[in-house]
């Protein structure tokens, strides 16, 4: 997934300052295109874990294989993505290991701490008025999860590097629950990551009662629809367009947000998006502090004076 290539440009700079290796692990069954792929993308070794049966994620086989990998070797630091696999992985793996885990980073630093350099991982808290700077200072290896999206994927090089095959030390007991099938579900239309425009609403609009001028906005600008955990629990968004935290990281040419008022854990999901036009009725909102654009009023008011500006200036539903 293109998250590990992500995390493997954020640890080429990682280990610039910490003066250590960059290696990637693979668990599963034919390996070799995987492999080159990280190599290209700046690993410069890859722990290849490979059996027939380990071709479907199995949650038992695949933790205690990687908890065994990095006692074997070390590391500073492990990076997942935090995809649905990737956070249990973690969790369970850093539990193997007796080590901590900060979960959903949104940025990564090497900082100098109690005397040592350590990793510090920004992540967002207290109902997402805080930005929180977590460490492990005591135990290593030092895990984090980092969400799809947050950090940019690095230009693929050359690929020179070494592929270490691990033996799979596979045991009957990995297997007590079995993965038999993986159905992949393909989105109906664009996913709201790679759309180039995004039009999310938030929490004003349960005051307004309807959806419907956000889809209709959206249309107009050939984008598509995303919002808030409140939008999310009326029913107007699927699981899929929730953005922010606990959902997808955009970063579309343009964010329109409506009435939302901007808390952290909604606002990390966007902030690499080109331009951000924010619309809320409070003028205190904390997402004017991140818009390029505000415009600031009665949803009810506002809505249907831009949507009708817009097909004033011939703009024709896509």
């Amino acid at each position: 997934m293109d998250v590990s290539l992500q995390l493997l440009g954020k640890g080429k700079e990682l280990e610039r300052e910490l003066g250590v290796g960059l290696c990637a692990a693979l668990v599963g069954e034919q390996l070799e295109l995987a492999a080159g792929e990280l190599l290209a993308y700046g690993a410069e070794r890859v722990y290849v874990v490979e059996d027939p049966r380990l071709r479907f994620y199995q949650s038992d086989a695949y933790a205690r294989l990687l908890a065994d990998l990095l006692r074997d070797n070390s590391p500073e630091i492990v990076l997942f993505g935090a995809t649905t696999t990737g956070r249990e992985l973690a969790s369970r793996v850093a539990g193997k290991l007796g080590t901590g885990l900060t979960a959903h980073g949104v940025a990564l630093s090497i900082e100098e701490v109690e005397g040592k350099r350590q990793l510090v991982c920004a992540v967002p808290g207290w109902g997402g008025n805080l930005m929180v700077r977590i460490v492990c200072p005591q135990r290593r290896p030092q895990i984090a999860t980092v969400k799809p999206g947050v950090l940019s994927r690095p230009e693929r090089g050359g690929g020179g590097g070494e592929v270490i095959r691990v033996q799979a030390d596979i045991r009957e007991e990995d297997f007590r629950a079995l993965t038999v099938e993986m159905v992949e579900e393909r989105p109906c239309g664009v996913p709201v990551e790679g759309a180039e425009v995004v039009v999310a609403g938030g929490w004003g609009l349960c005051s307004v009662g309807d959806f419907g001028p956000v889809e209709e906005l959206a249309r107009l600008l050939g984008g598509v629809v995303g919002g808030t955990r409140p939008t999310l629990d009326k029913g107007w968004i699927g699981e899929e367009c929730l953005i922010g935290q606990s959902g997808k990281t955009v970063s579309p040419r343009l964010f329109i947000s409506i009435g939302a008022s901007g808390a952290m854990h909604f606002t990390t999901g966007f902030l690499k998006s080109g331009v951000v036009l924010a619309i809320d009725q409070n003028p205190r909102a904390p997402i004017f502090e991140v818009a390029d654009i505000g415009i600031v009023g009665d949803l009810r008011e506002v809505l249907p004076c831009l949507i009708e500006e817009l097909k004033a200036a011939g703009i024709v539903p896509c």
